[in-house]
């Protein structure tokens, strides 16, 4: 990562760097504050963030490159289950933390030796650990099962993905980037803020709950619509239930987004195209991009002027093969996972079905593991009738279940305020646009999906096994609503 550090040193002294709340950082602060620190993490192994966004956080990411120890990213999300999982699997003997008690219920042998930037600084002895030579970044996710796997990247292939990306936008008026989603998720570490150090671009960093992030109790898009206005970003990055309900937010409440936004990227999960429309008639250029942790996050993007039904062009940094109907990747930031299994060199494998389109555009049409196969024999991407429920208002989120199952069921959240009559209106019109062997023949209500309960990933993407385990596979009811969580 010596070329982003060099990029953070020709920045102009006086340069708006980071903005956070109530306290804005230039080029020279932020740069003697990561020398600082770093200077401070000598004989640190692996340093471990769990805090929220703001400057503080972002000065530790470059201060943990700059000082060679592996960063650790920990999700405030996750359970203290999974906390403790990433903390012992990475061997990590250092945490900065505006949760310390947090930390310290977990008894892992840390103790308080001193205060950085209204964070807490923990240490212990150094244990064993096996990481893969060159990793910079654990990026754990949080998987299928619940229990988060450990991704270990490399500072250049983090460069690569954040300097092509870079590349891919030159020309758009980008003056300053909004961070919507936690830092701690690769996609807004990456394209929310290594991208925009190398293109000198200021970051406003406010707290996430002046975003509209509310834990248990969702996303309010009317502060997240108060923050844009008040930034006034050039840029932003959303997961698709979030635009949703931003763009639904905006059509209830007759406003516009600022006029300074010019790119929003949505990724995370698949977005339905009547969704992006639907954003764009509000004023909000999304565009849909496609990624994976394992690949340094972004993989390919839709910009304007070169946009279609689909998640974009492949970045320059990227070689995309398809082999048996699945997308193969070769990036460089991949090492391997902690513990040393599965080594990185060489295509990785995603998982996902798709195909590259004549223009050069890559096209997803589900993931190979999620094929649905009913009763009848037919083979069903739930992905494909899942974005069908979704480019219906009254549908913020949906899974689509039945394999072995005569029809289709699906477990449903509603947007706030749609009634049961809603709901069945939106499934059958969904229903009207697809064949009769994918339609919905059965569905429920659910809370929101959320990596609060346990129910999808950090950057939206619904556990469908976790969810499939909240539901029976048949449906008995008409309708049933997900019991409240304890």
């Amino acid at each position: 990562m010596a070329l982003l550090l060099e990029a953070l040193a020709a920045w102009p002294d006086d340069a708006l760097l980071l903005a956070g709340a109530g306290q804005n950082w230039r080029a020279a602060e932020v740069r003697a504050a990561v020398a600082a620190l770093g200077a401070r993490l000598t004989g640190a192994n692996v340093v471990a963030v769990l805090a929220d966004n703001g400057p503080a956080w972002a000065i530790a990411d470059l201060a943990a490159l700059n000082a060679r120890c592996v960063h650790l990213p920990l999700p405030g999300f996750f359970s203290a289950g999974q906390i403790e999982y990433a903390l012992e699997q990475s061997g990590a003997d250092t945490v900065l933390t505006d949760q310390p008690e947090r930390i310290g219920e977990l008894g892992l042998g840390f103790a308080v030796t001193g205060q950085w930037q209204n964070l807490t600084w923990l240490r212990r002895p150094p244990g064993a650990f096996v990481l893969p030579p060159g990793t910079a970044k654990i990026s754990f996710t949080s998987g299928s099962t619940g229990t988060p796997k450990g991704v270990c990247l490399s500072a250049d292939g983090l460069y690569q993905t954040a300097a092509a990306l870079v590349r891919r936008l030159d020309g758009l008026p980008l003056p300053r980037h909004l961070a919507v989603l936690p830092l701690s998720l690769l996609l807004e570490n990456v394209a929310g803020l290594y991208a925009p150090l190398l293109r000198r671009m200021p970051v406003h960093l406010p707290p996430l709950a002046r975003l509209g992030w509310q834990g248990m109790a969702g996303f309010d898009p009317a502060a997240l619509q108060a923050a844009v206005s008040e930034t006034q970003p050039g840029s932003l990055i959303l997961v698709p239930e979030l635009l949703k309900a931003w763009s639904l937010y905006l059509a209830a409440s007759q406003q516009r987004p600022a006029r300074s936004l010019a790119y929003v990227a949505v990724g995370g999960a698949r977005i339905a195209r009547g969704t992006l429309a639907q954003a764009r008639a509000e004023g909000i250029p999304a565009y849909q991009g496609y990624g994976l942790t394992e690949c340094g996050s972004v993989v390919a993007v839709n910009t304007p002027g070169d946009d279609g039904d689909d998640v974009g062009r492949p970045l320059d940094h990227v070689a995309i093969r398809i082999v048996g109907g699945e997308v193969l990747i070769r990036a460089a930031a991949f090492l391997g996972y902690v513990g040393g299994e599965g080594q990185g060199a060489g295509e990785f494998a995603s998982g996902d079905l798709g195909q590259l389109t004549a223009d050069g555009h890559l096209h997803l049409s589900g993931r190979r593991r999620n094929v649905l196969i009913t009763s009848f024999g037919r083979n069903i991407s739930p992905e494909w009738v899942e974005a069908a429920l979704l480019a219906q208002p009254a549908i913020l989120q949906a899974v689509v279940t039945g394999d072995g199952e005569a029809a289709l069921s699906a477990i449903l959240v509603p947007r706030p305020g749609a009634s049961d009559s809603d709901i069945e209106a939106a499934v059958a019109f969904a229903n009207r646009g697809l064949p009769d062997y994918a339609r919905v023949g059965h569905w429920q209500k659910s809370q929101p999906f959320s990596p609060a309960n346990g129910l999808a990933t950090g950057n939206g993407r619904p556990l469908r096994e976790a969810i499939a385990a909240r539901f029976p596979a048949r449906f008995p009811a008409r309708f049933a609503t997900l019991p409240e969580e304890p």
